[in-house]
């Protein structure tokens, strides 16, 4: 079962000195680990095949993932970024930036920005390095680049933006909350004008001209007997559909936000840790436990569950055509359908954990294993 990590947020005078602390969600903790579902018969009602693969793709331990234009990049810990093209596996590019990474990958249909462990911003361009420029805290989540400006949301939960063209500081507001902040990828993302920002279990609406707040709305009621339990920060992997933005709270909710105005449209207790996908109708998710949710997009009604991959480490899903695609910590590739949950049929990749993805690439998915393994997969 993954292990989520979390920081205690220090006086800003201090910037985001922490003391790392691992948990173990869902049960998962202590010498009595649940057993794993056991896996039912492979239908293979659905055909998949492999495209191409590359079992020896990375050297390194694997950081994110993200679909470029007709190239996959992938991003290691170790600060090394390398493109393949999605339809071929040929690789594109590399770069090394030279030193770790702490963040995601974020980008704009030609630039990337990244974070290093220094706590330096990067801008690339194809590979080629543009800028960089210091921010205050570690930084986990992707930067944002969008209308010619690099935003960063910071551990210390300081906003900031930055000229996309030169790299300076254009403007940064902090927020204060609760003294421990999820160490894992938060919500950082544009919908049209408004710059959409997740601070512990709320939802804000910024001016990305000046980070003045448009709107500020409760995602989940912070509930508990200490820091950890209330601890609800918004997590990376949201679905949307037009301006509505359907997300999850640690351990608390989920639910849909219009990125607009704010209106929270509904929100229902959930215990989870990883993010959303969904189609026009419906929106999915898996559980601490390994349970799957599906939720109406338009009322929060769940229309599905399934205990039948209980406890076996499932990441986060992708909708693929009609189908709900996620991968677990064995390395097993489950493909349901999605409108009763349904197997429809299971790949195997190495027998390492699925680390990244699937992403969607065209008509084809794209994912990276922990031992740094990359595997694409079309259906017929």
């Amino acid at each position: 079962m993954p292990r989520t990590a979390i920081w205690r947020s220090l006086p800003r005078s201090l910037l985001l000195s922490a003391t790392l602390a691992s948990l173990l969600l869902g049960g998962c903790a202590g010498p009595d680990k649940p057993t794993p579902a056991a896996l039912a018969a492979n239908p293979s009602s659905l055909s998949v095949r492999l495209v191409w693969s590359n079992a020896k793709a990375l050297g390194e331990e694997p950081l994110d993932i993200k679909a470029d234009g007709a190239d996959v990049l992938v991003m290691t810990k170790a600060g090394r970024i390398v493109a393949w093209n999605a339809a071929t596996g040929v690789e594109n590019w590399r770069v090394d930036l030279g030193a770790a990474i702490t963040s995601g990958l974020g980008g704009d249909a030609t630039r990337m920005a990244v974070v290093t462990q220094g706590n330096t911003l990067v801008l690339l361009e194809q590979g080629k390095e543009l800028w960089r420029a210091n921010v205050q805290a570690l930084v986990l989540t992707a930067p944002l680049v969008a209308g010619g400006r690099v935003f960063v949301l910071g551990g210390d939960r300081m906003i900031s933006a930055f000229d996309a063209a030169t790299g300076q500081r254009l403007w940064q507001q902090q927020r204060t909350g609760e003294p421990l902040i999820l160490a894992q990828a938060g919500l950082l993302m544009a919908v049209g004008d408004t710059l959409v920002v997740g601070l512990g279990g709320r939802v804000l609406g910024l001016n990305p001209q000046n980070g003045s707040t448009r709107w500020d709305v409760a995602l989940a009621n912070v509930r508990g007997t200490n820091e950890v339990e209330r601890l609800a920060d918004i997590v990376a992997g949201t679905t949307r559909r037009g301006s509505v933005v359907c997300m999850r709270a640690f351990q608390s909710a989920v639910g849909c936000v219009d990125g607009n105005n704010g209106r929270l449209l509904w929100t229902r207790t959930a215990n989870g840790y990883s993010g959303l996908a969904g189609d026009a109708s419906t929106v999915f998710g898996t559980e601490a436990d390994g349970r799957l949710r599906a939720w109406q997009r338009a009322t929060g009604e769940v229309l599905w569950s399934s205990e039948n991959f209980r406890f076996r480490g499932l990441g986060t899903p992708v909708v693929w055509d009609r189908s709900m695609v996620f991968g677990d910590s064995a390395g097993f590739v489950h493909v349901l359908d999605t409108r009763d949950g349904k197997l429809l049929n299971r790949l195997v990749t190495d027998g390492s954990a699925v680390a990244l993805g699937p992403v969607l690439m065209g008509k084809n998915l794209v994912l990276v294993t922990q031992r740094g393994g990359l595997y694409a997969y079309a259906s017929d």
